[in-house]
């Protein structure tokens, strides 16, 4: 048995998709432990793309047990979508199961969200609108509504009404704008919680069946390491800890349960949204990097920032998640280029740090202190051994084992699920 976490180890984006749809063919139980749909995964099987931001990437498997565990703040109106574009496109959601005590986002939470980064004008997080924020605060803040809250309309007009009490005073007084009325969100949601309330269980029953049953488990992350709440590029960062730790909380399944981390990180680096990002390349380079690897959000379509790969960014990875093995992706993407760069450090105030500083002001004043490497101008796309890829683009990767002192046991050489090294 092996129970195997897959976080991101850079900004999110990181191609986990691809490695959550390879490594859930070993898995019996696919699971995803915190986020929301604010995050999206791309899964190409054959001349078919599905692009999931909720459901485990392990639904294409028909016989897979798929959980979203507590950890995540579901939208109903995206999650019912993402569910009938899968039936639709002949996928079963028999084997899908939601945990009852995940909090739900409502309808003032997208409104606040928006509002707020609106209010903050050119000082804003650069979310991405969906009420992921707002919907964690209420949860911390002990008056957010859970799916279990739904399935009984009573409570749910309840638990709905009491929560505008405190929403609408925001909405009013603080942004000028029109309160919200339960009945008009009971009205929305009731379609919804028809379509999920067979789906709705307590999960970590599942889990804890699973783990005694000798079941393979497979915690499937959102986002990355630098999103995660607390070891992120803080305020930039998301509302959860889409880090390795995030799965016991996000999931009721116990530290003692897990066998192996897997990080997941790009054979170059990107973000989307604001915030601090050292190898940035604003060129000609970083452009190229973003129109060869498609490097356009899932969830929002928008532009991701591009630079190089990150030394001191993949040891914290490392580090906080406790990472067994790597799998770098989109290795692909930097053929064609003589000279590839790698920052080994960050140059602050006359010193150099060669380690990832937590402190966001000092991370935005760092110049990156860069090695030189010979890049490969072979095209190695759907290349399937180590020995065949270019001895230049064998250097590369062993230079990042070597820096992190973790292996590199999966490598990207396409988009397609085939297109794959494993080591």
């Amino acid at each position: 048995m092996a129970n195997k976490i897959l976080v991101g180890a850079q900004w999110g984006d990181e191609g986990k998709g691809k490695v959550t749809d390879l490594l859930a063919r070993t898995a019996d139980v696919i699971v995803r432990f915190g986020g929301g749909n604010n995050a999206g995964h791309t899964v190409i099987v054959g001349d078919q793309k599905f692009e999931l931001h909720l459901i485990p990437s392990g639904i294409l498997y028909e016989e897979k047990i798929n959980i979203i565990g507590n950890g995540v703040v579901l939208d109903p109106a995206a999650l019912v979508k993402e569910m009938q574009m899968l039936e639709e496109r002949g996928i079963s959601l028999d084997n899908f199961f939601i945990s009852e005590i995940a909090h739900v986002i409502m309808p003032y939470h997208r409104l606040l969200d928006k509002l707020e980064e609106e209010r903050k004008g050119a000082g804003k997080i650069g979310t991405t609108g969906k009420g992921i924020g707002p919907a964690y605060t209420d949860k911390v803040a002990r008056r957010g509504i859970r799916l279990v809250d739904t399935l009984d309309k009573d409570r749910f007009y309840r638990r709905l009404t009491e929560a505008l009490d405190y929403q609408n005073l925001l909405l009013e007084k603080i942004y000028g704008v029109e309160a919200l009325k339960a009945e008009e969100i009971m009205e929305e949601y009731q379609e919804y919680i028809d379509i999920i309330r067979k789906h709705v269980t307590d999960t970590t029953l599942l889990l804890d069946q699973a783990r005694k049953e000798g079941k393979e488990i497979f915690f499937e992350g959102a986002q990355g390491t630098l999103l995660d709440v607390d070891y992120g590029t803080y305020p930039y960062v998301t509302s959860s800890n889409p880090t390795a730790g995030g799965v016991c909380t996000g999931t009721g399944f116990g530290p003692v349960g897990i066998d192996a981390v897997i990080g997941v990180t790009k054979a170059y680096i990107t973000r989307v949204g604001e915030g601090p990002f050292p190898t940035e390349l604003k060129n000609k380079i970083g452009d190229e990097l973003r129109e060869k690897g498609h490097e356009y959000g899932v969830t929002t379509g928008r532009p991701r920032r591009c630079g190089w790969f990150d030394i001191p960014i993949i040891k914290h990875a490392i580090r906080v998640n406790g990472l067994t093995e790597l799998a770098l992706t989109k290795l692909d993407v930097l053929s064609g280029m003589e000279e590839l760069k790698v920052c080994v450090g960050y140059k602050y105030k006359g010193e150099i740090f060669q380690e990832f500083p937590l402190e966001q002001e000092t991370l935005s004043g760092c110049e990156p202190v860069y090695e030189s490497m010979a890049g490969w101008t072979e095209d190695i796309i759907g290349l399937a051994n180590y020995e065949d890829l270019p001895e230049a683009a064998r250097a590369y990767i062993e230079y990042i084992e070597k820096a992190g002192g973790v292996p590199v046991k999966i490598i990207g050489t396409g988009p397609e699920r085939e297109q794959v090294i494993i080591r």
